[in-house]
C-alpha cells in the first residue's frame, strides 16, 4: 500500500514563530504562509540527510486558520480551513478525519504548541517544530 503524506499546519503557530511583524497583519501573514506553502506543494519537500537522487515529497498540505486570519482562500495545493473556535482543536479534528479516511496515510502536523503536538501523536500522526515549515526552501 502506497502512503500518502499530508502535512496539516497550525496556522497561528507557524506565523507567529517569527517575530515578523506578524501581529498587525495575521490575515496578511496567514496569506504570505499559505502562498509559501502552495511553493512547496508544488515543488515538493526535501528528503533530509536521504543521499544524492532522492526524489522530492510532494504533500497535501492542510492550513488551519482561526481568529482574524480566517476566510482566506484555499489555493492549488493548500487546502486552507478555518476553525469555528480554537485552532489547535480543529487540527486535531483535521487529524482524526484523515487517519479514518485513509488508515495508510502519514500525517505531520507543524506547530510548536506541545500541548498539541501530544494531543496529535496520541492519534498517530507526526510533529515538526513551526519554524521548519517557515524556513524549508523550495
Amino acid at each position: 500500500m502506497e502512503t500518502t503524506l499530508t502535512l496539516v499546519v497550525d496556522a497561528a503557530n507557524v506565523v507567529g514563530s517569527v517575530p515578523d511583524g506578524w501581529w498587525r497583519d495575521r490575515f496578511g501573514a496567514t496569506s504570505r504562509l499559505r502562498d509559501h506553502l502552495a511553493v512547496l506543494a508544488r515543488d515538493g519537500l526535501e528528503v533530509l540527510d536521504a543521499g544524492p537522487g532522492t526524489p522530492r515529497v510532494r504533500p497535501a498540505i492542510v492550513l488551519v486558520a482561526e481568529g482574524k486570519a480566517r476566510g482566506l482562500e484555499s489555493v492549488e495545493g493548500v487546502a486552507v480551513i478555518d476553525a469555528p473556535g480554537e485552532g489547535d482543536d480543529e487540527v486535531v479534528a483535521v487529524v482524526r478525519r484523515l487517519l479514518a479516511d485513509d488508515p495508510g496515510r502519514t500525517v505531520v502536523v507543524a506547530t510548536a504548541d506541545r500541548g498539541l503536538q501530544d494531543r496529535v501523536r496520541t492519534l498517530g500522526a507526526g510533529v515538526m517544530s513551526a519554524r521548519a515549515v517557515r524556513h524549508r526552501r523550495r
